[in-house]
């Protein structure tokens, strides 16, 4: 069954994808200080394109996708992008990632948008664990698993060939039973 959408934080609205969100997301997936921590380098509009299409298809865990993918829009912009999707044949695990504007850094947006996507997933998803792993000097999305209650499990010395390079990893965890604490 689909997730409920769209769903409304105080400055945010959580929304599926349209077709007119592709300028919104150009404006920053097309950033090579955005790209720098993502397995994608920066997107033209044609890889926006693309995005935006396969996101339209991730609405719920338990459907063909097994993903689920909300824009996070901001004063009528989407600003951003939140996605989970499963990670074995339990169902019970998944994997959260996010991408942010960084005309909206330091606004509390991002901490805001996502606690509210973990919590409407929870709520409506029997997932028992959610997981985030991230490039090791991507300092702004270990802070953000910080601010969101995620316990840093792992932090793994050149693990990943990445766009050239060995990267480190970093692995945060959460789970259903730490929302109701």
């Amino acid at each position: 069954m689909p997730l409920p959408l769209p769903i409304a934080t105080a400055r945010t609205t959580l929304r599926p994808f349209t077709d007119n969100d592709v300028d919104d997301l150009l404006d920053y997936h097309a950033r090579p200080g955005v790209a720098r921590y993502l397995l994608e380098g920066p997107l033209d509009r044609a890889g926006v394109i693309a995005k935006i299409e396969r996101h339209k298809t991730q609405i719920g865990l338990d459907t063909d996708a097994r993903a689920v993918a909300v824009a996070v829009e901001y004063e009528g912009s989407v600003v951003g992008d939140v996605g989970i999707w499963l990670l074995d044949e339990t169902n019970e695990r998944a994997e959260i990632g996010w991408v942010f504007s960084p005309e909206v850094a330091g606004k509390g947006l991002a901490t805001e948008a996502v606690a509210a996507f973990i919590d409407a997933v929870f709520a409506h998803f029997p997932l028992h664990r959610l997981e985030a792993q991230m490039d090791g000097r991507n300092d702004a999305s270990a802070r953000l698993c910080e601010r969101l209650g995620m316990t840093r499990e792992a932090y793994l010395r050149e693990d990943f060939w990445s766009k050239g390079e060995w990267t480190d990893t970093i692995k945060y965890g959460l789970l259903a039973s730490d929302r109701t604490k």
